[in-house]
Order: structure tokens, then C-alpha cells, then sequence
């Protein structure tokens, strides 16, 4: 930090971090944590050319991020939470693909594909080894009324079904409007399950509670975001997630934003004037009211 600044002490977690063997991996972990950072929440991230059509091998791929994250934890003493699931973008692929095969048998493929791969990551979250779901959601790019309306029905279902568990779900829905807010709220309030369990990943940085209504937004904390996020925050009654994607994909070094992001972000929103309770919150408060202690 430069002279005259202050520094950030307390607790820094990276809400949506995703780390790959082929990647940086412990590197990537390295430099988020000599940065400053202290805990991760590991996403999962399928192979999107080759992604997974049965539960075993849902269960397989599932595996592997946690024993990467246990190497983290190993490696660099970082504190990391996992959240698994089957990514909207990898259930849409896969449905189109196959029902342009066969249309009704395809689409039941794809729906049984969905219900396993959810059906796996529930147990590790039972197990003590995961502690979310996600990131499920719904496309985020044009596509039919058909995939738009099959990823919106099994995204109900797995609200119910995370009310039940009474268990977190990070989202990965479309972009910029305010009625996703809106309409993620109703349909978790149709399902019973507390808005605030729904963490919508890659926020938009205007996280004011008439936005939100209730759900909790993880800002995608470009330096761009910051002013919006200052001002909004006041506003914003039970809290905001900071977060990076991070992609450790070698073939887009530093996409979408690079480890040391949310560490320098925060220390940035410190000097800016942000309230300090509102950091806590970010990274301390908010992630163990979701989520649990982490591992």
C-alpha cells in the first residue's frame, strides 16, 4: 500500500473462485493469499468440451475439486468452502445436443443428467465436504423458449429442494437487468426458501435492497464497480459478497478477473471511506451465516 494508506486486516474471502490443475492452481491460491486474502469459496467448474453424463461421473469431477481445495487448505493455509453443481451453460449444451438426437428421449436424458449431477453434489454437501450448491441458474445468451422454460423449471426445483436442505445456492443467471432480482425473489418466495439463500454470483455493483430484495448479491468487484458499490452499499440491508470468477483457464490467462483482485479491491473500498462493518460482513459475518464455519 502506498504512504498514508490504510490496510485491511481483517478476514478477505473471494466468494467465486474456480481453480484448474492444467491452470496456475496453487499458484493462483498463492497470490491471492500473499495479497492479503484468507479464504476461498471454490466453485466448481465442469469440463464444458467433455462434461459429465452420469452421477459416478458427476461424483468423479465432484471429487476433484474437493481434493483440490483440500490442497489449498494444505498448501497455503488459506480457510476454503466448495460449492458444487452442474453449470447452467454445460445443461444447455448438453440438452440441445440432445434432443436435436432425439427430441423426447433427449430431453429426458438431459433432465436425468441435471437431477444426478444435483443429486450428487447433495450428498458431499451432507457430508460435511461441500457447503453450497451452484452454480445452477439458467442461460445468460439467447436461446429457445424451450431451453429457457426446462432451465427455469429445474431451477424451482432445485430451490425446493435447497429449501428442504435448508442450504445456499449460487447462481449463474443473465446479466444486468434489475428484473432478474425480481423475478429470482419471486420464485424463491414460491418455493419456499429465504431470498437470502440465493446468491446471485457476478452481481451487478448497484446492490441497493429495493434492487435486490432480499437476495444476497456477490459483486463481480471490477476496479469499475467501486463507486456504485460505495454508494449502494449503505443501502444494501443484510449484506454483499465480493468476488473475482477467477477462471484459471490457460487459455485466458487472468480471466475474469485475476486472485489478487478482491484483496486489492477491498483495501481500495477501505481508503474510499467504506464503513469497516461493512467489510466484516462481506467477509466474515455473511459467509458464515450462508455457508457454515469453513473447513
Amino acid at each position: 500500500m502506498k504512504d498514508n494508506q490504510l490496510t485491511w486486516n481483517g478476514p478477505i474471502i473471494d466468494n467465486h473462485f474456480h481453480l484448474n490443475r492444467k491452470g496456475r492452481f496453487l499458484e493462483a491460491a498463492k497470490d491471492f493469499k500473499n495479497t492479503g486474502g484468507t479464504g476461498l469459496v471454490l466453485v466448481h467448474c465442469p469440463d464444458f468440451s467433455n462434461p459429465p453424463t452420469t452421477k459416478d461421473g458427476h461424483i468423479k469431477t465432484y471429487q476433484d475439486t474437493i481434493n483440490m481445495a483440500e490442497l489449498v487448505r494444505k498448501e497455503h493455509d488459506l480457510q476454503v468452502r466448495v460449492v458444487l453443481g452442474p453449470h447452467p451453460a454445460a445443461f444447455a449444451h448438453q440438452f440441445i445436443e440432445w434432443i436435436d438426437e432425439d427430441p423426447k428421449s433427449g430431453a429426458e436424458r438431459a433432465i436425468q443428467n441435471y437431477r444426478d449431477s444435483i443429486d450428487g453434489a447433495l450428498e458431499f454437501v451432507r457430508e460435511g465436504h461441500a457447503h453450497a450448491i451452484g452454480e445452477v441458474g439458467r442461460p445468460h445468451w439467447p436461446v429457445s423458449y424451450e431451453v429457457w422454460e426446462l432451465s427455469n423449471q429445474l431451477l424451482e426445483e432445485t430451490m425446493k429442494l435447497a429449501a428442504q436442505e435448508n442450504i445456499v445456492l449460487q447462481l449463474h443467471v443473465e446479466g444486468e437487468l434489475e428484473s432478474t432480482y425480481s423475478d429470482l425473489s419471486k420464485m424463491a418466495a414460491k418455493c419456499g426458501l429465504p431470498a437470502e439463500k440465493l446468491v446471485r454470483h457476478y452481481s451487478p455493483p448497484n446492490i441497493d435492497s429495493k434492487i435486490t430484495l432480499g437476495v444476497t448479491p456477490s459483486v463481480l468487484i471490477g476496479k469499475g464497480a467501486l463507486d456504485e458499490l460505495l454508494v449502494t452499499a449503505k443501502n444494501c440491508s443484510h449484506g454483499f459478497l465480493l468476488e473475482t470468477d477467477y477462471m484459471d483457464d490457460p487459455r485466458r490467462p487472468g480471466a475474469v478477473l485475476g486472485p489478487k483482485t478482491v484483496p486489492k479491491r477491498t483495501n481500495q473500498l477501505l481508503n474510499m471511506g467504506i464503513d469497516e462493518e461493512l467489510l466484516w460482513r462481506a467477509h466474515q459475518d455473511l459467509p458464515e451465516k450462508l455457508y457454515g464455519p469453513a473447513n
